[in-house]
């Protein structure tokens, strides 16, 4: 159900109220969000606002395929595997699970690239050498070795850049399959929580360009032939540069392991499954595996030495 705004929208900083079409209450939407339930029907209600050009309407979005359940097993999977955390974290039970749809920008362009390197071919070479032998007589003995050629290589070379998602907290559930992207539309957001962009247009294009940038170097590494190379220097220039808001699916979830500690926040992909996020180290465990593994370190040593 989609809900309407009740008044002209106020100051970005401000919270908006709506009125919900299930059973005419007003709700009030905290700012940087898009939708509400509302407390007496559980209606879902979606923001639609007047059009601002200062404000970026999404273009695309993804919907959810992970269900509740399997982002909670998935998340318990996680929280089980790092042998470096506390105790208390790998017995711990997420919770506050939510769904919820995140802005991201995909940026997409069509790059070409000067580059310059050197490109390294190896082959072999059969030397002979003299050395004594265990009798004490000199001996003359053949080894292969391998020399490497270097010769310089400047070019050009060109691509469709089409992955680059600018939000960094979806960066560590990433992939996202954007063949299945659709129009957006506010019934996509129906009954889940949505956040609006934190960022402007501009600062986001800036950050993509910069991913951009080292995404080319990756490729051109790449690219590169022979058997090695070194040197690489480049030149890039973006043409055709688009950016499209998309509202994209996580499931958002807790873990509390301990009264004095902030909770450990988990992001699971809404579409993969993949869950994002970063353990706690416990010290006690790191100290006590070097100990053991330099203990290992000087039984091997004496062993050797008794030998």
């Amino acid at each position: 159900m989609v809900a309407t705004a009740a008044a002209t929208a106020e100051p970005a900083a401000a919270a908006l109220t709506l009125r919900c079409d299930g059973c005419g209450a007003q709700i009030q939407v905290a700012a940087g969000l898009r939708t509400a339930k509302c407390p007496y029907c559980a209606s879902p209600a979606v923001l639609e606002r007047p059009p601002d050009p200062n404000r970026a309407e999404p273009t695309f979005a993804l919907g959810f395929v992970v269900t509740k359940e399997r982002a909670l097993a998935q998340a318990r999977a996680w929280i089980r595997r790092p042998l470096f955390a506390p105790g208390a974290f790998r017995r711990a039970e997420p919770s506050d699970v939510r769904g919820l749809y995140l802005p991201a920008y995909l940026y997409t362009a069509m790059v070409t690239a000067q580059y310059d390197a050197e490109i390294g071919e190896n082959y072999t070479v059969v030397e002979t050498y003299t050395t004594t032998d265990s009798k004490g007589n000199t001996v003359t003995r053949t080894r292969t070795r391998t020399k490497t050629e270097w010769r310089s290589l400047s070019g050009s070379w060109g691509a469709y850049v089409d992955d680059v998602v600018v939000n960094a907290e979806l960066q560590r559930v990433e992939p996202f399959d954007f063949r299945a992207l659709l129009r957006f539309s506010p019934k996509v957001l129906s009954g889940w929580i949505a956040e609006d962009p934190s960022l402007t247009a501009d600062a986001c294009l800036t950050q993509a360009r910069r991913e951009t940038e080292a995404a080319v170097g990756q490729r051109l590494h790449d690219h590169m032939p022979g058997d090695s190379h070194r040197s690489l220097q480049y030149r890039w220039h973006a043409q055709h540069e688009d950016l499209e808001l998309m509202m994209l699916p996580v499931w958002v979830l807790a873990v509390k392991y301990a009264a004095d500690k902030p909770p450990v926040r988990l992001v699971v992909n809404g579409q993969t499954g993949l869950v994002g996020g970063r353990a706690p180290l416990s010290w006690i465990k790191i100290t006590v595996s070097i100990l053991l593994a330099l203990g290992a370190i000087v039984g091997i040593v004496l062993l050797a030495g008794a030998k």
